[in-house]
């Protein structure tokens, strides 16, 4: 599943190409594209129609696109396979295409270069899809109000996140995935920042030093910027940007996806395990298990 670096990649192409346009008409080509939308595909495309898309948003791994005359946006869901892509109106329809959005466009309203294009997102698994929601008074959709910022925020609080970590009692990589705590990582980026920290991913938070959270928080910060600089990570054909292009991220990892392989740090077999029916990847010399108490 994309993660913040990913959402961010595909924020900033929407970005480019979407915001202030004017929704010309949506079709929905796949009912579950729209199953998160409870009134339903027409609804959901007759109250699109005619609102002029404001500069898209993100918290996290969540992305939004803002209807500029109203108090609601268009939430997007990607799931394990969803894609927001940007095509010409004469380009092919994707096998796995599910809903296409139309846009009203002039010269004087719009870029050149991108008068003539649509907005498509694709689906192969259907596990995403588009909804549209009323926005807080901070201008989220409704539904992600409880998620917490992430840590490219210039409003995130350290401090808070040190006490919060604390108080949890859990271990330091749930911490990580905890949305409630900070939103936007996911286990790979959690893998790596816990192996630049020399951390491991069981270590209890209860104990953790302010000196020890600011350097996991600068970790996960580095690499995520790292990885929006090469256009994310993409270990198959699922995540792409809005021009369909992969990114290069995968090839700068030094944990995750890399068992058996030797640790960039001190040469030690990097190892899996296991992990909340997902995996994570360590080193066992660099990043030791913590004692177990008797």
């Amino acid at each position: 599943m994309p993660e913040l670096p990913e959402v961010e990649v595909v924020r900033r192409g929407l970005e480019r190409w979407v915001a202030h346009r004017v929704v010309a008409d949506a079709v929905v080509l796949h009912p579950r594209a729209v199953r998160r939308h409870t009134a339903g595909a027409d609804d959901f495309t007759h109250r699109l129609k005619g609102h002029r898309v404001g500069v898209p948003r993100r918290r996290g791994k969540y992305l939004w696109l803002p209807l500029e005359d109203t108090d609601q946006s268009v939430l997007a869901h990607l799931g394990m396979s969803g894609q927001l892509l940007v095509q010409q109106h004469t380009a092919p329809d994707e096998k796995h295409l599910r809903i296409r959005i139309r846009f009203a466009d002039t010269l004087t309203s719009v870029a050149t270069e991108a008068v003539g294009t649509e907005l498509r997102f694709v689906d192969q698994r259907t596990f995403g899809g588009l909804s549209l929601h009323a926005n807080t008074p901070d201008g989220l959709p409704d539904v992600i109000a409880h998620i917490a910022r992430d840590p490219l925020d210039p409003l995130f609080d350290d401090e808070a996140f040190h006490q919060a970590l604390r108080r949890r009692r859990t271990t330091v990589k749930r911490a990580l995935l905890d949305q409630s705590l900070i939103s936007g990582v996911g286990n790979i980026y959690a893998d790596e920042a816990l192996w630049r920290s020399r951390v491991h991913y069981e270590r209890p938070t209860a104990n953790f030093t302010r000196p020890r959270t600011a350097v996991l928080l600068g970790h996960v910060r580095d690499v995520m910027n790292e990885a929006l600089s090469v256009g994310g990570t993409s270990f198959d054909s699922l995540y792409v940007n809005v021009n369909g292009e992969s990114g290069y991220f995968d090839r700068s990892l030094d944990a995750y996806g890399r068992e058996g392989l030797p640790c960039r740090r001190c040469g030690t077999p990097i190892r899996r395990r296991p992990w909340m029916n997902r995996s994570s990847y360590f080193c066992p010399a660099c990043q030791r298990a913590p004692r177990v108490s008797s």
